[in-house]
């Protein structure tokens, strides 16, 4: 699959052909109308490494019912209207700016939608999401989280995993957006995964609370090494504490003790870095915006203004110098 793909998008009045679509994209299921009236039902769909991020709505009084997903999770938003979500023998109604709803991949599932529902649908695959919860808490996770049903949206955390889901969405299927970088794409992802980490309650809620302990210098050592090896490469907080065999939280603390900045602000800085040499010594006289996209800069403006906070000097006054030197 393209890692970053299209932004799909389907309608029909036909529950055959909606159920189809919706098994192809999420899991199989059944979809039932429960007043018999056509449905309106549309999706626009991004697949992306991590995960799948969907807009649907049924247009109808509807009911889908979904076996045990066995190897994803998945998290219902809901934008308008009202659902009413059950699994494991707990129910939850939800609304806009209310209660979202996470299904775990071990029980069977139902919603039931109103007429004029519309959510976001996320897929996580396990990987994906166990994964990001190894990288933050710094071990191995070995069996299936197990989460609250209902998840508080009105209280600024909520509000905050809204607004990452949404952010992730635009630059998803913007053409020329920030996620067409590999850099930026992999951080947003795992920004996202981090934010329903945190946000919705589950069994290693506790573990993620202790995991601010600080670190050796040995760790930030083996940190700041693994950063600038993979300095070309997407990078984000959970790769690095991987890499350095801590939490994410305590790497954050190791660097704010030992290298007065967060471990994403020095994987910046070093970036400009690079921008930096390449503008003095590219003798093909390559664009600023070029060089500056080479190294996950693609908001012109702000990246100019960091690079003057940096070096004190705008990217076209170094392109300048650079030139001047090799005309010498």
């Amino acid at each position: 699959m393209d890692e970053r793909a299209a932004e799909q998008v389907f309608a029909t009045n036909d529950p055959a052909e909606a159920r189809s679509l919706l098994t192809s994209v999420y899991v199989p299921h059944e979809l039932r109308s429960r007043d018999g009236l056509p449905l309106n039902f549309k999706i626009r769909y991004l697949e992306s490494s991590r995960l799948t991020l969907g807009h649907v709505r049924y247009g109808a009084d509807s009911e889908v019912l979904v076996p045990p997903m066995e190897h994803c999770y998945h998290l219902n938003v809901t934008l308008a209207g009202r659902t009413m979500a059950s699994q494991g023998g707990n129910s939850v109604s939800t609304a806009p700016g209310g209660t979202a709803v996470m299904f775990g991949p071990e029980r069977p599932r139902a919603v039931r939608w109103s007429p004029d529902a519309v959510q976001y649908a996320v897929k996580i695959p396990r990987a994906s999401l166990e994964g990001q919860l190894a990288a933050l808490l710094g071990r191995p996770v070995d069996r299936p989280l197990r989460f609250a049903l209902d998840v508080d949206l009105a209280g600024p955390h909520g509000q905050s995993l809204l607004a990452a889901i949404g952010h992730l969405r635009t630059e998803l299927s913007r053409t020329g957006g920030l996620t067409e970088s590999p850099l930026v794409r992999a951080q947003l992802e795992s920004y996202v995964l981090s934010q329903l980490l945190f946000v919705v309650p589950s069994d290693h809620h506790d573990l993620l609370r202790e995991v601010g302990q600080r670190v050796g210098r040995r760790h930030i050592r083996v940190a700041l090494d693994y950063i600038d090896e993979h300095l070309a490469e997407p990078l984000a907080g959970p790769d690095i504490a991987k890499a350095a065999s801590v939490s994410v939280r305590a790497l954050q603390a190791g660097f704010q003790d030992d290298v007065g900045m967060s471990p994403m602000a020095y994987v910046r800085s070093r970036r400009l870095d690079r921008v930096h040499e390449e503008l003095l010594a590219d003798a093909d006289g390559a664009l600023i915006n070029e060089v500056a996209a080479r190294w996950g800069f693609f908001h012109f403006g702000r990246f100019a203004e960091q690079y003057r906070m940096r070096f004190g000097v705008l990217p076209s006054m170094t392109a300048r110098e650079g030139r001047t030197r090799r005309s010498r």
